[in-house]
């Protein structure tokens, strides 16, 4: 698994905003694959602590009922060993009136075996003050550590209303999702009027909780979404529908922000079957399966707890380019483009070969003279091989330096220029396809042009010729 990120998140009044961000290293999962290592997951708990907070519900404050839920929720995580903890309150500092929108603090900072100290944070904390939603889901991004390998980092905010300042909490949670900060937080209200259920769904997934009961099932929701692993697995599939397309990349985009997730080489199990993989399921994908040309696949969604399918259509067949004599042309590279677009999509060796999606192309080989295929078609499962003529070795003998050129005669009416001659040297051997040529040549002391020297010669495969320019 692969790289990591911050997760910051704002929401409206007390609300569990839970933000997941899982990134994997990946790497080919060939015959054994590595072991999945479970990531570290860092909690981030925001909690309201306004006036409104010490307001009765059911049979006790909202603040006292809200308290018990996360302490319960805060002794669970403290046994699981790759889980870290943060407490940040707001409106707990300054009274209202008058209306303090910077109150909020991160009261207990990511630390190991810190499960103590948020405990004792929340059992004495007196509800004040106002609601700063916006900011205190701004600030509580920078609330997580540097960027750590095989991390994710989540907010769950918790609330029992809306923004009481001037922050937009919406705008924000676009804003940190959009620059891959954040992904699309879980909202939890406590009792909170179901007119403002729109309101909160524009800042996350939002559960609304009517009762202490339906809290803590809320929480516990939550808390399982953040924790659980999900499996997937990719199935390629070629011309029949059958998954039997493997071994290339596939590479899994946040959809919002355009951050790369995971990269994996897709593998084919001993069973012959995709091979299972796992995934974060709180954002949504983009997969891009890197064939030639790539093949994406949108709005990738996992649903916690149910193993997807994920499937591209990508039928291939492979291109291969040489000539009859191995030691010609070694190393030579050629251009593969799609029928029909002047764009390059791949530089291929000769002699080694290469898997495209079924299809038309066309192909440029930089040999002299240049040569052109147009439409040549990959077939599913087959190999295009293609053969050009074994070139033959033609030197050119010349008894001083000057300027000339190469042309392929076409027709006794057409002649093209394939090649300038080197105006540095004497002598010079090239490589040509089999044809019929003509070479224009002046040496560089003559300085009339009816010293310009026309030969016509002969190219045939594997042959050898010298051409004599005095």
């Amino acid at each position: 698994m692969k790289h990591s990120a911050l997760f910051r998140c704002y929401l409206p009044r007390f609300m569990v905003v839970i933000i997941g961000h899982f990134i994997f290293s990946c790497g080919a999962f060939a015959q054994a694959p590595p072991k999945y290592k479970a990531p570290e997951t860092r909690i981030l708990f925001i909690f309201d602590a306004s006036q409104s907070m010490g307001g009765m519900w059911q049979k006790q404050t909202k603040i006292a009922i809200a308290r018990k839920v996360l302490i319960d929720i805060i002794d669970s995580l403290e046994q699981i060993p790759n889980v870290r903890m943060a407490l940040r309150l707001y409106g707990h500092q300054s009274p209202v009136p008058p209306q303090n929108c910077n109150d909020t603090k991160l009261e207990v900072p990511f630390a190991k075996d810190n499960a103590s100290l948020i405990r004792q944070k929340l059992r004495f904390v007196i509800p004040k003050g106002t609601t700063p939603i916006a900011h205190s889901l701004e600030l509580g991004g920078g609330d997580f550590p540097p960027d750590v390998e095989n991390c994710r980092n989540i907010i769950i905010l918790i609330t029992d209303g809306v923004e009481a300042c001037d922050g937009d909490a919406c705008a924000v949670s676009q804003d940190l999702q959009r620059k891959g900060i954040i992904l699309k937080p879980f909202v939890i209200g406590i009792g909170i009027d179901e007119n403002f259920e729109q309101t909160f769904n524009c800042i996350g997934n939002y559960y609304n909780a009517n009762y202490e009961e339906k809290l803590t099932e809320v929480m516990h929701v939550v808390i399982s979404q953040a924790l659980d692993a999900t499996t997937a697995q990719i199935n390629l599939l070629d011309e029949n529908g059958y998954p039997s397309e493997t071994n290339v990349n596939c590479t899994f985009y946040d959809s919002s922000s355009g951050k790369i997730y995971y990269n994996y080489i897709h593998t084919l199990n001993h069973h012959g079957l995709p091979d299972t993989l796992t995934l974060d399921h709180l954002p949504t994908y983009r997969m891009r399966v890197q064939t030639l040309p790539p093949v994406d696949v949108y709005n990738i969604k996992l649903v916690a707890g149910k193993h997807t399918i994920i499937a591209a259509e990508v039928p291939q067949g492979k291109l291969v380019l040489r000539t009859s004599d191995a030691l010609q042309y070694r190393g030579l590279e050629f251009i593969v483009r799609k029928a029909g677009d002047m764009k390059t999509l791949n530089i291929q060796k000769m002699y080694s070969d290469e898997k495209y999606l079924t299809g038309k192309y066309d192909i440029e080989v930089p040999v002299l003279p240049r040569i052109y295929l147009y439409n040549v078609d990959i077939r599913q499962s087959h190999t295009t091989t293609i053969e050009i003529a074994r070139p033959g070795l033609v030197t050119l003998l010349r008894s001083s330096i000057g300027f000339g050129s190469i042309f392929l005669r076409k027709s006794s009416l057409e002649e093209e220029w394939i090649y300038n001659l080197d105006n540095t040297v004497k002598n010079e051997t090239l490589q040509l396809q089999p044809g019929k040529y003509r070479v224009v040549f002046r040496a560089l002391n003559a300085k009339q042009t009816l010293y310009t020297v026309n030969k016509t010669f002969e190219v045939r495969s594997g042959s050898t010729e010298v051409v004599q320019l005095y």
